[in-house]
């Protein structure tokens, strides 16, 4: 895929990351918070700030076990856990999306059941889908029949679970689609962060766009980021907290506006350093190098008027504004047009070539 509009953003496989400041439920049920959180984002220099649109009732049983580390999230029940965070309405969605708008930052959110796709579908420029629904072919469907692009999790996938995604989506209306690199811990260990996977994902599906959404303690070097750019993603999701020492949740995998700000703008020292292009060419700065730095075939001796050259009548020297020693091998056996002197620099017009014929 060439590239793709994603809110307010262009993207291509060179281009600069469109980055996803994940609030997720970290404003923890309190407007104030997710409208500050919002505007750290954008402080931050994130493109687009993504919360999570869902009900307990609808999202997990009463009976369904943590799967996170308790030691930071003590809940012991999904049910439990996603209830503390349900409080926000169609009302309250409404609002964050005009907000968004009012700072200049997207608005998005990761819808988890039918009625969010609804409510979304006139909110955000485009649809993201969690790991966990990677495998829920109706919940795709719904997704795709809105025909806005759509960031796609792939974490504790298979390819072949992943083809079927793909492929669902697509048949059923959506044909933009990115693929994000993940892994379902929380937090994920460095160890277990995997990132060569976002390589194979390239490799796997050369016609679609990759991502990484990140569940890595944040490091000072934000070198998970980095190193997920630098191998190809070209969305980088990762969560974001006002306070990363909060207990409890998403907080304590988060970064926060300092991180982000400290990764956007090594970013644009990085992206400046990379280049628009892969294609090896000289660019405009190097002219005058090619020209002055590169050597020519220059004369050893003074050589008179017909006389044949021979390798012992030459040498290659700076600059290169002469013969290039690429045409050594055609000026050896010519003869010269005319008297040549000592450190003369050859030019076409000082040689006749032989007749090869």
């Amino acid at each position: 895929m060439s590239g793709m509009k994603l809110g307010r953003r262009a993207i291509a496989g060179t281009s600069r990351p469109y980055i996803v400041a994940e609030i997720g439920v970290n404003h923890e049920g309190s407007m104030d918070q997710a409208r500050k959180l919002i505007d750290l984002a954008k402080e931050g220099g994130a493109d687009g700030a993504k919360f999570q649109t869902y009900k307990a009732e609808t999202l997990v049983s009463r009976h369904s076990p943590a799967y996170w580390d308790t030691t930071k999230e003590p809940t012991r029940s999904q049910f439990d856990l996603f209830k503390k965070y349900d409080a926000f309405g169609p009302k309250e969605y409404v609002a964050l999306a005009e907000h968004c708008r009012a700072v200049g930052i997207d608005f998005l959110s990761t819808p988890f059941d039918d009625a969010a796709i609804e409510l979304l579908d006139p909110l955000v420029p485009f649809f993201k889908i969690a790991s966990a629904d990677l495998t829920n072919l109706p919940f795709l469907r719904k997704i795709a029949a809105k025909r806005k692009p759509v960031l796609l999790s792939t974490g504790a996938s298979t390819l072949a679970e992943i083809d079927i995604a793909v492929r669902t989506l697509q048949e059923s209306g959506c044909k933009e689609i990115v693929l994000l690199h993940c892994i379902l811990n929380y937090p994920t260990e460095n160890v277990n962060a995997h990132l060569r996977m976002i390589s194979g994902l390239k490799r796997a599906y050369p016609d679609l766009l990759v991502g990484y959404s990140d569940h890595t303690v944040p490091s000072d070097s934000m070198a998970s980021l980095f190193t997920a750019h630098l191998l190809g993603a070209v969305v980088l999701e990762k969560h974001f907290t006002h306070d990363k020492t909060l207990p409890g949740n998403d907080h304590y995998h988060a970064m926060d506006v300092h991180d982000l700000k400290r990764f956007t703008g090594l970013l644009g020292q990085i992206h400046e350093l990379l280049g628009e292009t892969d294609h090896k060419q000289p660019i405009a700065s190097e002219g005058i190098s090619r020209l002055n730095a590169r050597r020519s075939i220059v004369v050893t001796r003074p050589i008179r008027k017909g006389s044949k050259l021979d390798a012992s009548m030459l040498t290659y020297k700076r600059p290169g504004t002469g013969i290039s020693p690429l045409h050594w091998d055609d000026v050896i056996g010519a003869a010269a047009a005319r008297d040549l002197e000592e450190d003369h620099v050859l030019t076409w017009p000082d040689v006749v070539l032989r007749d090869k014929s």
